[in-house]
């Protein structure tokens, strides 16, 4: 069964439902009645028990997503940002820059922030929407410790290894933001296995959700021990000890693992209605003009979190996606994103005082449009999507 909800903000600013049924939403819930079943079993046994927080089903959430994702640990946290900045916490941020995306959510940076950091924005390749060797090399000064690389949509750029290589050369420890990336892979390799230590969010719209929740990969033991202090309150041990960190109420329910549980265990097939979708998509795109899908390089696995396209730039945005809403009933979601950090007010005294440009970011942040593509999606609605794409291109007022 989907689930729509009646315009709830989501995280990144793209509506989960719409009233109207026949109208296709940005993004959609997806809750079978053997899923929702399955959920409430073990709510019911939670309840039953007493065992509300870190308790079994947190462990098993935590063991199958590490072997999901191929990593020697995984740790349950609160959200995507507590798992963040928990992981720069570890690391060792204080004090120092860390090279991040200036087209990222803001809780990239600002968990960077959080954790006694200074973020250093850097621009990004066009063709993956992500952070290249040579946007990281530019970016570089002598304080910088680390980098945090953004799947951008469920893509992970084909660049990896060779960033890895680069902050190994340099000294320096890679993150990865892994938020959009469940289930995407490169080269073989999942997403979250490249970094020291990786941060994936539950947050309902994603492709694997737990209601609210997080998950931090890693095969360190030292950044795993420090996860589970730092998740309860800093505390040495879960049933008592001191306080040997500055933590905070990090943790992850078991209501929630519940959901995540039952989420993950239906991640490829999520993965291949959105895959289904985006092929319908790269068809349809490919016989229009004024607009172009963000291409898949060779040897990436992506999720299709989002499907992202570049509208030309003499295309009306705003106009385009209204048509789409009002005259098709189909809803484009927030772009990720329309305005990339360096414009945000909270990081304006930031980006003045690196005083660089970030072209690249500049126009396809301008650009960027999202069709919709959930974890059921039929082939009616992604044919659907694609006739209401060419119809608004070509109608008058729109452009291109």
């Amino acid at each position: 069964m989907a689930v729509t909800a009646p315009e709830p903000s989501a995280e990144d600013g793209e509506p989960i439902g719409e009233p109207n049924a026949a109208a296709i939403p940005a993004a959609r819930l997806v809750f079978s009645d053997e899923d929702r079943a399955a959920v409430l079993a073990m709510v019911d046994e939670a309840l039953r028990t007493g065992s509300l927080t870190l308790g079994p089903r947190t462990a098993e959430l935590e063991r199958l997503f590490a072997e999901r994702q191929g990593v020697t640990h995984a740790v349950a946290v609160a959200s995507g940002t507590s798992a963040l900045e928990i992981v720069l916490r570890a690391q060792g941020s204080a004090g120092a820059e860390v090279v991040v995306p200036t087209n990222t959510f803001f809780a990239t940076a600002a968990a960077v922030l959080h954790a006694g950091g200074t973020p250093r924005l850097a621009d990004v390749d066009p063709a993956t929407l992500a952070l290249s060797v040579d946007s990281i090399e530019e970016t570089l000064t002598s304080r910088t410790t680390g980098v945090v690389v953004v799947h951008i949509g469920g893509l992970v750029t084909p660049e990896m290894d060779a960033i890895r290589r680069l902050c190994d050369q340099r000294g320096l420890w890679l993150v990865e933001d892994a938020a959009h990336a469940h289930g995407s892979r490169v080269g073989g390799r999942p997403a979250g296995s490249f970094g020291t230590a990786s941060a994936f969010s539950f947050y309902p719209t994603k492709v694997v959700t737990s209601g609210e929740g997080g998950m931090i990969a890693t095969a360190d033991d030292g950044i795993r021990d420090e996860a589970l202090v730092y998740r309860d309150q800093g505390k040495s041990g879960f049933l008592g000890g001191d306080h040997v960190r500055l933590g905070y109420a990090w943790r992850m329910s078991e209501l929630h693992a519940a959901v995540g549980l039952v989420q993950l265990a239906r991640l490829d097939e999520f993965i291949a209605a959105r895959t289904r979708a985006a092929a319908i998509y790269d068809v349809g795109l490919a016989q229009l003009e004024s607009i172009a899908p963000l291409p898949v390089p060779d040897g990436c696995r992506t999720n299709y979190y989002k499907y992202v396209a570049l509208l030309d730039r003499a295309v009306d945005r705003s106009e385009f996606k209204r048509r789409m809403r009002d005259d098709h009933g189909v809803t484009c979601s927030g772009e990720v994103y329309a305005v990339p950090l360096h414009r945000q007010p909270v990081f304006a005294e930031l980006a003045a005082r690196q005083g660089a440009g970030f072209p690249v970011a500049d126009d396809v942040c301008a650009r960027m449009v999202c069709l919709p593509v959930h974890s059921d999606m039929t082939v009616p609605e992604a044919e659907r999507v694609v006739k209401a794409v060419s119809a608004v291109l070509a109608a008058p007022g729109v452009g291109g």
